[in-house]
């Protein structure tokens, strides 16, 4: 238990922003007003919070620096239970299993797939996977995302598509929803995707930088060398969901972050969300988390440390901080590992 003389009490940390520079899409100024954080470069579109995880084929980039100038993957790897908790080392090992960012589209994504566990794991020597999900926190009037077939589309249909980057054909055959702040959108690994233009949104994902660009021309990127995983796309492409979504399965990945669950349930063995918002006097059992403050102002109270909070703030909590209470008119999203 938190406290016990063999496990070292840490305290909750606010993080600054931690956006990797020159990505392939537009965006990041969203970020930094929503931050607080100063002008942002047009190439940074992504601030991921917390990560021990890096940018797909980098060492260090993505990796986020603790205020005392030690990375947080090293942090944890040296002291996993006071930062984990005994019940996630066990499973887990050194590893948070969980990245959470602020993503800010600039312009529209293109449209792309990540694998799933099994995939990851048969052809890319990685654990897992990628299965995310989407929590709005601005949107322009009609931003939309796109998300999974609207018809069976043929392995061979989707092969030729690709092969000619037909960009109409990609995008039209996806599902378009309209979203505004509070929308919440879960995504599986193997659904096609894009994210509209004009949005801010919190991700939550698996710890893993894993993505097929079926849509590469136009972005700033080579997505014949870096598009397909580093496998080619005849075998990527298998990592893809041919089938239809019909409008019941597209219901049930669509939710609002004020309802009781903000994802559904099958979520939970990737990540875990929970909303608090109001005039707060909340206790937080202990466990690792990541919380992120979307308005208002108030404090996170523990035994080893307290930190101010205001909308933009970002925060790592270590399992051994104990349990931490939240002060103040707030909303924010507390992130967590698998259940």
């Amino acid at each position: 238990m938190p406290g016990e003389p063999s496990v070292r009490a840490l305290p909750p940390l606010s993080l600054p922003a931690n956006q990797p520079a020159d990505r392939f899409y537009l965006g990041g100024s969203r970020i930094a007003a929503f931050r607080g954080s100063g002008p942002a470069t047009a190439r940074t579109p992504e601030d991921w919070i917390a990560s021990t995880t890096t940018v797909a084929g980098e060492a260090d980039l993505g990796l986020t620096v603790l205020p005392d100038g030690q990375v947080l993957r090293d942090a944890v790897r040296s002291d996993p239970v006071a930062w984990l908790g005994p019940a996630h080392t066990d499973r887990f090992g050194a590893d948070t299993a969980l990245l959470v960012k602020l993503l800010d589209a600039g312009e529209r994504l293109p449209v792309h797939v990540h694998p799933d566990d099994t995939f990851a794991r048969q052809h890319l020597d990685c654990r897992t996977g990628k299965t995310e999900s989407w929590i709005i926190l601005q949107a322009e009037p009609g931003a939309r995302v796109h998300l999974g077939f609207r018809e069976d589309v043929p392995p061979a249909v989707l092969a030729q598509w690709v092969s000619a980057q037909d960009r109409e054909a990609l995008l039209g055959a996806l599902h378009g929803i309209e979203v505004r702040p509070g929308d919440t959108v879960y995504v599986p690994a193997g659904l096609p995707h894009a994210i509209g233009e004009g949005i801010l949104l919190l991700e939550l994902q698996q710890a893993a930088d894993l993505s097929l660009l079926l849509e590469h021309a136009g972005f700033a990127i080579d997505g014949e060398r870096d598009g397909h995983l580093g496998i080619g796309f005849r075998t990527a492409l298998r990592c893809v969901r041919h089938g239809a979504v019909g409008p019941t399965e597209l219901a049930e990945l669509r939710g609002r972050w004020d309802d009781r669950r903000i994802f559904p349930p099958e979520a939970d063995r990737f990540f875990r969300a929970d909303r608090l918002a109001g005039t707060l006097a909340s206790e937080l059992d202990p466990g690792f988390a990541i919380l992120v403050v979307t308005a208002g102002s108030g404090r996170l109270g523990s035994a080893t440390g307290d930190v101010q909070l205001r909308k933009g703030t970002t925060v790592v909590v270590p399992w051994s901080a104990g349990p931490t209470e939240l002060t103040g008119d707030l909303e924010l999203v507390r992130c967590r590992p698998p259940a």
